[in-house]
């Protein structure tokens, strides 16, 4: 199981989206750990059980057990904070911002691994889940960890071709060839 059978199985309308899923990851400027964690992480954002299988599968061979739990970590809070924080936002009436959440979230504070690993795999996961306010707080605590907008775009391309292949791959089964 790996990005290859990913590739292999996009049909051929989707050259682009197999050639993206190539180059995201093996031309990005991120480390191995944040490059496999964003990656992991991206797959299971999507719910593509297929992508979850291929993608988890050859991240296990690159990300120690904990990175592997950190990345399903930053997946699981963020479908939470996501929902949360995109409807407070999408609601209109500022004072439900100043409303204390009343959510646990204590993993973000203490992942498990680097930080700003963590935050680019939960900034990555809220562009799937298309929450701003997700995204914006998490782009500018990585700005201040030091992490370059290049870097960052990487984690952007990466989570809208894992997006890109899971919708392709799923409606492929749904529709048949």
């Amino acid at each position: 199981m790996s990005i290859q059978a990913l590739k292999d199985a996009l049909p051929p309308y989707a050259k682009d989206v197999k050639l993206n899923l190539g180059s995201v990851t093996t031309t990005s400027s991120l480390t191995g750990q944040r490059l496999w964690g964003t990656v992991l992480a991206c797959a299971l954002a999507t719910r593509s059980a297929r992508v979850v299988a291929e993608v988890s599968a050859e991240a296990a061979d690159h990300l120690s057990k904990e990175a592997f739990t950190a990345a399903k970590a930053a997946a699981a809070i963020m479908a939470m904070n996501n929902v949360y924080y995109r409807a407070t936002h999408l609601i209109g009436d500022d004072a439900y911002s100043t409303l204390p959440a009343r959510l646990r979230m204590t993993v973000i504070g203490n992942p498990g691994v680097d930080k700003a690993d963590f935050e680019l795999w939960c900034l990555a996961v809220s562009a799937i889940n298309g929450c701003g306010r997700c995204l914006e707080s998490h782009e500018q605590v990585l700005r201040a960890a030091g992490v370059s907008r290049e870097q960052i775009q990487d984690g952007l391309r990466i989570a809208a071709v894992l997006n890109a292949t899971a919708a392709t791959l799923d409606a492929e089964s749904l529709v048949g060839a």
